[in-house]
C-alpha cells in the first residue's frame, strides 16, 4: 500500500466517533442514502427524516468518516455490544441456522467481550470511478474533488475496519462479529486483516457469511503501512470532543 495515498487520506478525510445528536444524524443519513435510497433494503417511506435507524442504535458505538473540504458525510459503521438490554445480535437472528457454534466455542469467543459490526455504509459519491461525474450531488451542491483526492477513496473501506478495530481496542473488547459478502474478507486480507469464517453462507440481502475478527490477530497481522494508518485512526478516535 502506497504511503503517499495513506497520507493523502489523512488530509482528505476525518474519522471520529459520532456521539452528538448532530453527528449521529449524519450517520443515519448516510445509512438512509445507501440502505434505503440506493439499494432498497429498507422502504423509503419508513423514515420521514431520511435517517435510517433501528432499535440497536441507542446501545451502539457509532463512527463517521467525513470529507473535510465539503463536510459531506462519506461513510459510517456501528458496533453493537452484547449486553443484557439486547436479546440477540442481528447476526444471531439472520444466521441462526448457519452459525458454527462448535467452532465459535473452540475459538474461545466470549460473547460479552465482543461487538457486532454492522450498518457499514459508504456513500456512493465516494464509491464512484475516477472521472465519473454523475452523482446524487450533481452541480447543485458544487461538489468537486481532484484526482489526488479520488485516489484516496478506495481506502475508505479499510479505514472503516481499522476504526472498528480501534474502537474494539479502546473499549477493551476482544473482537467483533460481522456479516459480510465473501469478497470483502478476501480483500481485507491483503492488508493483514484475517477474518475467521464462523458459519455457512446465507442469502440475506445477497449472499453473505458470518465472520469473526480477533483484535489480537488483527493487530499482529498488519503490515507496516497499515499499522501506521491504524495508529493515526486510533488517535483520531481518541481525540477529546
Amino acid at each position: 500500500m502506497k504511503s503517499d495515498v495513506i497520507e493523502g487520506f489523512k488530509n482528505v478525510f476525518s474519522v471520529e466517533l459520532a456521539v452528538t445528536p448532530e453527528q449521529k444524524s449524519k450517520v443515519y443519513g448516510v445509512r438512509y442514502r445507501v440502505y434505503c435510497d440506493e439499494f432498497g433494503y429498507e422502504p423509503l417511506d419508513r423514515f420521514s427524516k431520511q435517517e435510517e435507524t433501528d432499535e440497536y442504535d441507542a446501545y451502539s458505538l457509532h463512527c463517521l468518516i467525513t470529507h473535510k473540504k465539503s463536510t459531506i458525510p462519506a461513510a459510517c459503521f456501528r458496533l453493537i455490544p452484547n449486553i443484557n438490554e439486547i436479546d440477540r445480535l442481528p447476526i444471531e437472528i439472520h444466521c441462526k441456522d448457519s452459525l458454527d457454534y462448535q467452532l465459535i466455542e473452540s475459538l474461545g469467543i466470549d460473547k460479552k467481550e465482543t461487538y457486532e459490526v454492522s450498518r457499514i455504509a459508504v456513500d456512493r459519491f465516494f464509491r464512484r470511478r475516477t472521472g465519473e461525474n454523475l452523482t446524487r450531488f450533481g452541480a447543485v451542491s458544487g461538489v468537486e474533488t481532484s484526482s489526488e483526492e479520488e485516489r484516496t477513496f478506495p481506502l475508505i473501506s479499510l479505514a472503516l475496519f481499522l476504526a472498528c478495530i480501534a474502537c474494539t481496542d479502546m473499549t477493551d473488547k476482544k473482537g467483533a462479529y460481522a456479516l459480510m459478502e465473501p469478497f470483502l474478507p478476501r480483500l481485507l486480507r491483503r492488508s493483514g486483516l484475517k477474518f475467521k469464517k464462523i458459519g455457512d453462507e446465507v442469502n440475506y440481502r445477497g449472499i453473505r457469511a458470518p465472520y469473526y475478527l480477533s483484535l489480537e490477530l488483527a493487530l499482529s497481522g498488519m503490515n507496516e503501512s497499515v499499522l501506521d494508518f491504524y495508529e493515526w485512526i486510533y488517535l483520531q478516535l481518541n481525540k477529546a470532543p
